[in-house]
């Protein structure tokens, strides 16, 4: 939060009308002494007096405000005033959050805010030393800060009484809950919490931290788990002055207003021009630049280098130390830039910032949002954004963002469905944590909460005919399985919830300076191999290819950055709709450069006509190739190819924006295979590449059917594919079908 903003209501050391009402009084007098006189505050914002009593009684809550709004003093205020209150003992508290970099940067705050009532904060994550954990272990601090594998390495280890470092937990809070929600590891996020209030014996207050989110209500639902209406909770969002979109049908776009910021897009053509841009554009100040890849980071931070730019990179395949060098050399410098992947999009502190630069476009209004909030935090300045398009399509994507943006929309999050993976990956972790579990009973354990309740059975029973479960006299024991394709120190990979393809860590010398994708080091180049990591060019000296290590030294240019992605590549249904509404003539409420408005002159004039109608959706012809241009989204199209198999070309990978159809197809075909549909009730999951289950972490664990279905599920859009079935479609001839 760093200085506070002075907000509109009384200030804490003034009287007011009636103290009973005001529920700054509610907090420990001495937390209440160390707002006033240390952080020097004259009053507590609105969520951080809205989150005083619900806190305080032990209410489950989602704090919502916007980035830098005060949300980690709002939970900890209260939550330390209920320590001392009800004379909490142990370790009373988890403070949980995506980043081991996030848990760095906050730890020290914590720890400062629960030194006010002589109590102390720890940090616990994969890189904390193995003398620190002992010290943890025999003297249990007051609040441990870590992350949900670390929390479940706890459960199953060995070294750690889990009953005794976390039996007394009365409280969670859950920082960034929204970057949980929408992927696996919330699943396992909240797997885990069930299993640690069968270590309490107690429910357990979950409190969630985000920024903007498009369905909070259900966000704080989910985060309830099993306590889902069994518990009181709310959603507690005075800061915020629009609320976010209900998530609603795809498309729904509220009335439209312009938020607060200054957001301007231009189009450069290409990631050198800019460099060339950035390079010159307000120097002298302190910039952030996000780019949507790490190849993008590297080629951007070593054109800026060559350009004599003082810049610092940071993504998720440098090294923790040359992260943190980078950080904290750009937190202390002025004239300079970090360029950065998602990895600096959330609360991480690096200092006052003068401006943000995206390259290209986010892929989601919220990320938008996350970004364009690390600026304006100083009095009298303003968030800020310059979005820099690289080519043509990119323009376009950026364009219908900041449309969606404009029109106060936000995305709902939504748990990835049918986690079956996780839940084979539960049921070995809780065999593990309790040695031996009841073939009956087994469910309890995450107090029926599904999918980890009767309905894993089949999962369950896979387990045991394959061996990774053995049972023995109505008993379940970790089977030799298990142990062969998991066992590796102590089960370790039985706590990340999600698969990174491999990687090899280069080294030069003994620094490590990151790691680099196996296809740099295999494809044929001409010349000398090199790297291209940190934004400096290196050659390769030596590769030992069992260890996966690559041995480098420093050289002046070339070299090649190149990483493979895990996820699912697409846009959603609503952002690739407002592509559309974007080509139909609807202009982002932001400034647009002249090269961006020639250029989304050209897309309207040129492209626009072939692709996209105001009163539907259009099928078009060009020579045998025969696209519907749905404009619905990867997924949703998907789902479309795998509906009408009758009309679709069989050989087609989904593409964001149209599918491809049958070369010999007629309005009656289309009309006949609409028809069948039953007005879009009777959709087919997408099929999948049996492959594709590697990127499923634990599906080995898993029949084969099983992970294909989940993987098949992940991949569909029943929604937005109805949408477009429901539509009116228009032949590029006219004729309507």
């Amino acid at each position: 939060m760093g200085g506070a903003e002075v907000g509109d209501a009384n200030s804490l050391d003034t009287p007011v009308a009636s103290p009973s009402t005001d529920p700054v009084d509610r907090l420990d007098p001495v937390v209440l002494h160390h707002v006033v006189n240390t952080l020097g505050w004259p009053d507590l914002r609105p969520l951080q007096r809205a989150a005083i009593h619900p806190l305080m009684d032990g209410e489950d809550a989602v704090l919502l405000a916007p980035t830098a709004g005060g949300k980690t003093e709002a939970a900890c205020l209260p939550i330390l005033s209920a320590m001392s209150e009800q004379h909490w003992s142990g370790t009373s508290v988890l403070y949980l959050c995506p980043l081991k970099a996030l848990l760095n940067n906050l730890v020290t705050r914590v720890d400062s805010y629960a030194q006010w009532l002589g109590r102390r904060a720890e940090l616990w994550h994969g890189d904390t030393k193995e003398s620190q954990r002992r010290r943890i272990r025999t003297d249990s601090p007051d609040i441990l800060l870590t992350t949900p594998e670390s929390l479940e390495a706890m459960l199953i280890g060995v070294k750690t009484d889990h009953a005794h470092l976390l039996g007394n937990i009365r409280a969670v809070v859950v920082d960034e809950v929204h970057a949980f929600a929408g992927d696996d590891r919330g699943w396992h996020l909240l797997a885990v919490l069930e299993r640690l209030e069968q270590v309490t014996g107690r429910p357990i207050q979950r409190i969630g931290l985000s920024a903007t989110v498009g369905n909070p209500q259900q966000l704080l639902t989910w985060l309830q788990g099993s306590g889902a209406g069994k518990r009181p909770g709310q959603v507690i969002a005075p800061d915020l002055a629009v609320a976010p979109a209900a998530a609603g049908a795809p498309g729904t776009k509220p009335e439209s207003t312009r938020p607060a910021g200054d957001v301007e897009l231009d189009y450069v053509g290409s990631l050198d021009n800019a460099s060339k841009l950035i390079a010159t554009l307000h120097r002298g100040e302190k910039r952030l630049v996000f780019c949507e890849s790490r190849r993008q980071v590297e080629e951007l931070g070593a054109a800026l280098r060559a350009r004599e730019v003082t810049v610092f990179l940071s993504h998720a395949s440098l090294s923790a130390d040359e992260r943190a060098r980078s950080e904290q050399a750009f937190a202390e410098a002025r004239d300079c830039v970090i360029v950065s992947t998602s990895t600096l999009e959330l609360g991480i502190d690096v200092g006052d910032l003068d401006r943000v630069i995206q390259i290209d476009s986010p892929r989601t209004v919220a990320s938008f949002l996350q970004r364009i909030g690390r600026t304006g935090r100083r009095p009298g300045s303003t968030r800020n954004c310059l979005l820099l398009a690289t080519g043509k399509d990119s323009l376009l994507q950026a364009a219908a963002l900041l449309l969606l943006w404009g029109r106060g929309w936000v995305e709902p999050v939504t748990p990835p469905p049918e986690p079956r993976h996780l839940v084979a990956q539960q049921l070995l972790a809780a065999t593990l944590q309790q040695h031996r579990i009841g073939d009956q009973l087994w469910e309890r354990m995450w107090n029926g909460l599904a999918p980890f309740d009767r309905s894993a059975a089949p999962v369950l029973r896979h387990l045991v005919s394959e061996g990774f479960l053995d049972e023995d006299s109505g008993m379940l024991f970790i089977g030799p399985e298990a142990e062969r394709r998991f066992g590796r120190r102590h089960f370790i990979e039985l706590t990340a919830s999600f698969t990174a393809p491999p990687q090899f860590t280069v080294l030069s010398g003994r620094t490590e300076i990151g790691q680099t994708d196996p296809s740099v080091l295999t494809e044929e180049r001409p010349g000398p191999r090199r790297l291209l990591l940190g934004g400096r060019s290196w050659q390769v000296t030596f590769v030992d290819w069992g260890r996966k290590r690559v041995f480098v030294e420093a050289v002046d240019s070339g070299g090649v950055a190149k990483w493979t992605s895990g996820s699912l590549a697409g846009l959603s249904y609503a952002l690739t709709r407002a592509m559309r509404d974007v080509l139909l003539g609807a202009d982002p409420l932001v400034s647009l450069t002249r090269r961006a408005e020639v250029c989304l002159a050209e897309w309207r004039e040129e492209d626009a006509p072939q692709v996209a109608h105001p009163d539907g959706s259009l099928i078009t012809r060009l020579g045998t190739d025969v696209r519907w241009w749905t404009w619905a989204g990867y997924r949703a199209n998907a789902t479309l190819a795998a509906t009408l198999p009758s009309i679709t070309d069989p050989i087609q990978r989904p593409t964001d924006c149209y599918v491809r159809l049958r070369e010999d197809l007629t309005p009656e075909m289309w009309r006949a295979a609409r028809d069948r549909t039953d007005g879009g009730a009777a959709l087919v999951l997408p099929d999948v590449d049996h492959r594709a289950v590697h990127g499923l972490k634990f599906s080995a664990a898993l029949p084969e059917r099983l992970a294909v279905a989940t993987v098949s599920a992940r991949l569909a859009d029943f929604d937005g594919a109805r949408a477009a079935l429901e539509g009116p479609v228009l032949f590029h001839t006219g004729l309507t079908a």
